[in-house]
Parts: structure tokens; C-alpha cells; sequence
């Protein structure tokens, strides 16, 4: 039995570290479909290849390399998401992984309303712009990058602009999403009102999450 959680939400929000908290607490699979676009990104920059050929050449294994989280290959990602062949080229695979049995959770921008939009949980995660810059400076100072607090707030926002006015698959919350704005919780805060509202829609479908795999 397929048991799928479609997360989205902007850079920063905390969907990636829900996304993977309740997939271990559940034991689910989870993916990340960031890491298709900045491997789609990387390789575009590494190779000088087109979006699209970058996107229909990738491979599992360039979702495992240890340099896409760089600020470089996000803002790279945020253009090549916006192609509509590179969405095309990636959207099967992402689908293929959320029917697998014995349920997903998947984070994106776009997983509840057009990757998953039947998924029996909907989350759609936020933060303020200011909360968000703060995070992401944090995570690109631990990697070594001098990026500035006022520039990576203007990266922000120039990626949720980019993101939001696409014309395929814009970013917007399904409209049966449940939003949860995380600026004022504390990432154990977060996890646990996503678990309390992934609990209940279990019970609700009679799915069994495999509890003893944590």
C-alpha cells in the first residue's frame, strides 16, 4: 500500500529537514526533488550541456555528490526548474518514487499540485523572508561562503519571485494543503505538528507505518 506526503514550500522553510524527520519516524522513503534540479544545475555548470539534455542524462547517483547546496548551483536550479522540458524529463521518476509501497515523502515546490496532487497528506511549510535569509546564511557559512546576510536576503527573494511567476508549476500551496509556518518554531516544534497531522491521516486511510524501522 502507497501512503504519499507531498511537502512544498520556499528555500528555507524547513521542508527539507520535516520532509526527512518524518520519513524516519514513519519509515518512509523520502526525496528531496531540489536535489534533481541541482543536479540537473551541476551538471549544466560543470559541462556547458543544455538544461534539458542535463535533465534527461542524470542519473540517482548525481543526487549523492557532496557540492549541491552551494549558492551557485540554487540559483542555477531556480532557472533550469523554470523549463518546462526539464520538469517534463524529471517528472516521472519523482512520480514513480511516491507510488512506491510502503509510502513517501517527497519536498518540493511543486509536489502537491502537480507532481502528487492526489497525496494523502499536504503540507505546504513557510517562513518569514528574514527567518529564512538567516537560516540559509548559516548553512552556507558552515560550508566556507563569505555571502553576506543582506545578500543572500536578495537572493531570496529573487528566487521566490522566479519560482512564484513561472508559468509550469508555479510555487503555490495546493489549495487542500495544510500550511505551517515554521518562523517562530523550533525545528522540534515543526517535526511534531507535521507528525500529529501525518499520525492522523494515517489513521484515517488505515495505512501501517513501519514504526519498528527507527
Amino acid at each position: 500500500m502507497s501512503f504519499t506526503i507531498a511537502i512544498d514550500g520556499p528555500a528555507a522553510a524547513g521542508k527539507g529537514t520535516i520532509g526527512r524527520a518524518l520519513a524516519e519516524r514513519f519509515g518512509l522513503a523520502h526525496l528531496d526533488t531540489g536535489l534533481l534540479y541541482r543536479a540537473t544545475a551541476r551538471l549544466v555548470l560543470d559541462t556547458g550541456v543544455t538544461p534539458v539534455e542535463a535533465a534527461r542524462a542524470l542519473t540517482s547517483d548525481a543526487l549523492d555528490r557532496d557540492d549541491l547546496r552551494t549558492a551557485e548551483v540554487g540559483q542555477e536550479a531556480s532557472k533550469v526548474a523554470a523549463i518546462p522540458e526539464v520538469r517534463e524529463a524529471l517528472l516521472n521518476f519523482q512520480r514513480a518514487f511516491a507510488q512506491r509501497a510502503g509510502g513517501a515523502v517527497l519536498d518540493g515546490r511543486d509536489i502537491g499540485t502537480v507532481i502528487c496532487p492526489d497525496a494523502e497528506v499536504k503540507l505546504f511549510v513557510t517562513a518569514s523572508d528574514v527567518v529564512r535569509a538567516q537560516r540559509r546564511h548559516a548553512e552556507l557559512a558552515a560550508t566556507g561562503s563569505t555571502l553576506g546576510l543582506d545578500e543572500v536576503l536578495q537572493e531570496i527573494k529573487a528566487r521566490d519571485a522566479r519560482d512564484s511567476a513561472r508559468a509550469n508549476a508555479p510555487l503555490v500551496p495546493a489549495e487542500d494543503s495544510i500550511q505551517l509556518d515554521t518562523s517562530e518554531l523550533t525545528i522540534l516544534q515543526a517535526i511534531e505538528n507535521a507528525a500529529e497531522i501525518t499520525y492522523a491521516r494515517m489513521s484515517e486511510s488505515g495505512f501501517q507505518a513501519d514504526l519498528d524501522s527507527n
